[in-house]
């Protein structure tokens, strides 16, 4: 069809498309899903060959969080029964990430939850992140910790914090649907600092809490504006005990549409399949695999995902190959570009299947970081 031609000659020179194309994939049928996987694999393919990226999440502070972000398990008033733990001493989160990296983690996710870091807070995650490099050669080392105060963003990158994780979530018209505690632009804000303060950032989105195809176009939009190294693109999980309990909109064609759309808007950038996909994509995950060229291993921060031996079986039975810590994620073109800090600013949903068919895809997180219990990595 032309619009997919249209978009892989474009996805192929870097050019961005217009909304009217993007909202064109997210209005495309079941009959064309395979046309359009097809066509954003070719962008994919261009950039990233057939490598996938492994990240693993370390939830370095679980619950108590005092904002009401609605979406989250985590949130302030949260009823989810969670795991709850305070800040894991620096050995036990270098464990925790040292059982990614064996199950072939190439970079390590820190989270801690709340609305930002106290300036003790980033003492602490830096000498998690010098004990998680120094006891794992290569290993890149991202950190999630809310919104930055001045000077903070610095002090991670000194401490050896390769990426920092802000993701815009939503649309900014919609942002105030989701949370009233903070808001879009201080979400922006936090990520120039990371940029500013030369860390490769990291930004995304959250899919399926009631947005339309406009409002989702808009996020996507927003984030190559900003210009992030990674997009994770993570489903909504509707946990029992948060507002989008009831939030089922997403089918497996339409999650897919969605990481096409991203693609075809972030070509050269790296996408990466994030929380949900186990319960929104299922038995259509290796599918994903042509459009992302990165995904989480093993489980999440709240939620338990599939076995780490799977997503390893899956990756290799899909024909794709994981990527090494001595291979560069990222095209020349991008890597040549980070090397200085930046200082630039930068609908219809499916109807979903009965709550019956849907109660036991969400697995609360019962094991590894807080427990003790192995980690699934």
């Amino acid at each position: 069809m032309d619009l997919l031609n249209t978009l892989v000659d474009k996805g192929l020179r870097r050019e961005l498309p217009t909304r009217e194309e993007a909202l064109a994939v997210l209005a495309t049928s079941d009959d064309e899903l395979l046309d359009v996987v097809a066509a954003a694999g070719k962008v994919r393919r261009q950039w990233f060959g057939r490598r996938v990226k492994l990240n693993y999440l370390v939830n370095l502070k679980s619950g108590l969080c005092p904002e009401d972000c609605s979406y989250c398990s985590q949130r302030l008033g949260s009823k989810a029964e969670i795991l709850k733990y305070t800040w894991l001493k620096p050995d036990d989160a270098s464990k925790a990430a040292a059982a990614g990296v064996a199950g072939g983690a190439k970079r390590v996710c820190l989270v801690a939850s709340g609305r930002g870091p106290t300036d003790k807070d980033v003492d602490r995650v830096s000498e998690t992140i010098s004990a998680i490099k120094e006891q794992n050669e290569g290993v890149e080392v991202c950190a999630c910790l809310g919104l930055l105060s001045d000077g903070q963003a610095g002090r991670l990158r000194e401490a050896g914090a390769d990426a920092y994780n802000h993701n815009l979530n939503t649309s900014e018209a919609t942002y105030g649907d989701i949370c009233t505690t903070h808001d879009f632009s201080d979400r922006v804000s936090t990520v120039q600092q990371a940029q500013a303060a030369g860390m490769s950032a990291c930004s995304g989105l959250i899919a399926g809490m009631g947005e339309s195809d406009a409002a989702l176009v808009d996020v996507v939009f927003a984030l190559r504006e900003l210009d992030p190294d990674s997009v994770p693109v993570n489903f909504l999980i509707p946990f029992e005990g948060t507002p989008l309990a009831k939030e089922w909109n997403l089918t497996p064609q339409r999650a897919l549409r969605i990481l096409a759309m991203v693609r075809f808007v972030c070509p050269d950038v790296e996408v990466r399949l994030a929380g949900g996909r186990e319960v929104h994509l299922r038995s259509l995950q290796p599918l994903a695999l042509h459009l992302v060229n990165s995904i989480f291993l093993g489980d999440y921060l709240t939620s338990e995902g599939q076995a780490g031996k799977d997503d390893l079986a899956m990756i290799a039975d899909a024909g794709f190959e994981v990527e090494g810590t001595d291979t560069t994620t990222l095209p020349e073109h991008r890597t040549e570009a980070e090397a200085a800090p930046r200082t630039d600013e930068a609908a219809t949903v499916s109807a979903p299947p009965s709550d019956d068919t849907r109660r036991d895809l969400v697995s609360v997180r019962r094991r590894g970081a807080g427990t003790d219990l192995p980690p699934n990595a």
